[in-house]
């Protein structure tokens, strides 16, 4: 159950899945997709609400060749270089892009946890996302006749969410800004977690989320996982090291350097217990 992150990741990640690494502003996987990258992994459909710059540098890797979202963007920055690099001059590779809304998309995860084969919400009236989605239709309500929006559910084969701690048997504790992981998880054929400790038990924290170990295949123990993002009571947000990457993000070269250091001189992969 607890695994150093190389060996989660060669396990569970594989070439050409459907790949969903969750986390709002807080507590974003950031070490589980850099090691996506050292492991050269290709042709992943990535799938992410709100994708910033560990999505930027797993597309800049050539590691995905679809992303599926709702917004992405270096918050508090501006855009990202290399997912828009891949859109309009397919470098490193082509990507494909389906974009939903904040609400189909979580009404997509929704579904998927909950074993139904679409969502329907009342989202997309007035947009041009319906026109330019093959993957949102209209249906007509059985009672009211109303016409609403179906999306279908998504089910990633693998999520990838970072949390506070778990305890020795695999359950997982998490809290502060929780975004979608516990849909996410629920959707998904597999699920690696990464934290920031492993304790003997759970104290209860308010707020918090629990994922019973039987939903979860793997846990990795890295502190300081999440970073840049911030993990709520352990680390705050570097805003800085946003700023900084626009200027590596911007250009190809400053992009290949940092590729080649990432990849040169690995982080800590993760412990085991």
């Amino acid at each position: 159950m607890i695994v150093p992150l190389d060996e989660a990741v060669r396990e569970l990640v594989h070439d050409g899945d459907t790949v969903a690494l969750e986390g709002f502003t807080h507590l974003i996987p950031v070490a589980a997709g850099h090691e996506i990258i050292r492991q050269g992994l290709r042709g992943l459909t990535l799938v992410r609400m709100t994708p910033d710059i560990v999505y930027d540098q797993l597309i800049g890797a050539g590691c995905a060749s679809k992303l599926v979202f709702s917004w992405g963007g270096n918050p508090g920055v501006g855009s990202l270089h290399r997912f828009r690099d891949a859109v309009t001059s397919s470098w490193p590779v082509p990507l494909e892009i389906e974009e939903h809304s904040h609400a189909g998309m979580a009404n997509r995860y929704v579904a998927g946890a909950s074993g139904l084969p679409f969502a329907i919400l009342r989202g997309y009236s007035g947009t041009d996302l319906v026109d330019n989605n093959p993957n949102i239709k209209s249906v007509t309500c059985p009672f009211s006749g109303q016409e609403l929006a179906a999306v279908p559910a998504l089910n990633p084969d693998v999520t990838i969410v970072h949390a506070q701690r778990a305890d020795r048997d695999g359950n997982v504790q998490l809290w502060g800004i929780t975004g979608i992981q516990k849909e996410a998880v629920l959707a998904a054929e597999r699920t690696l977690v990464t934290v920031e400790e492993v304790v003997d038990a759970l104290d209860p924290v308010p707020g918090q989320v629990i994922l019973p170990s039987r939903v979860v295949n793997r846990v990795s123990v890295v502190p300081g996982g999440a970073a840049p993002s911030y993990a709520h009571g352990y680390y705050e947000r570097d805003n800085e090291a946003y700023r900084a990457w626009d200027a590596v993000g911007r250009d190809r070269e400053a992009f290949a350097a940092w590729l080649e250091e990432l990849i040169a001189a690995p982080e800590p992969a993760g412990r085991g217990l």
